[in-house]
């Protein structure tokens, strides 16, 4: 059977942590930054956990199952 190969996409989208979490950045910090407040941007700054209901799904696209 071939090896399972990571789906570079989601690669670049969401990191796991040194305890196992899977962390995505959130949106709406990528463009367009003029129109939107400080305190909006600020406030979608860092990085979030993903969703529970995700978490299987994107173990299995980056390759960790």
């Amino acid at each position: 059977m071939p090896k399972m190969k990571t789906s570079k996409t989601a690669a670049k989208r969401f990191k796991k942590t040194g305890t196992g979490k899977i962390r995505r950045l959130q949106q709406n910090r990528q463009h367009l930054f003029e129109k939107k407040p400080s305190t909006r941007t600020r406030r979608l700054d860092g990085m979030v956990d993903v969703h529970s209901g995700d978490i299987k799904k994107i173990k299995r696209l980056l390759g960790l199952r």
